[in-house]
């Protein structure tokens, strides 16, 4: 089971210099079940949402982008809910400081290695750090520029 994190998904619906990449990579990937959990689509409505406030998108565009991702995980990845274990395992982390993690990016570490994910797919460096730190097997999958 492949487990992917917000950041890597993002590239996919809404375009950022990383999008091409990630497609490419995500297409050339092994048959084997894609997963993300529950918590996954509510950072991604709370993205659309920020980029709604900021100016950054339009409520329209920002509608069709959250159907477009929706569709995309119907379509193609398994999601996860988190249940206690999950959230115990997140708080176990966030009581490690040199992890430098937020809530839900333990959150997603914790619901990946609870579910064991062979990989955990993000392009967040702090969650690669500290998935590094914890013995993850956290992966950007794709060359992180800048």
């Amino acid at each position: 089971m492949l487990y992917f994190d917000t950041s890597f998904l993002v590239p996919l619906v809404l375009p950022e210099a990383t999008s091409d990449k990630v497609a490419k990579f995500i297409r050339a990937l092994p048959a084997e079940p894609l997963t993300v959990s529950h918590w996954t689509r509510v950072e991604f409505s709370s993205l659309l949402g920020r980029e709604v406030r900021m100016g950054g998108l339009n409520a329209e565009a920002a509608a069709r982008a959250d159907a477009r991702f929706e569709d995309m995980l119907d379509e193609s990845f398994a999601v996860l809910l988190p249940d206690a274990g999950d959230f115990d395992l997140a708080r176990k982390y966030l009581g490690n400081p040199a992890t430098g993690l937020r809530a839900g990016d333990a959150l997603h570490l914790a619901i990946a290695k609870n579910h064991r994910a062979r990989v955990i797919y993000s392009l967040d460096r702090t969650l690669l750090k500290a998935g590094k730190l914890l013995g993850l097997p956290a992966r950007a999958g794709i060359r992180i520029v800048g």
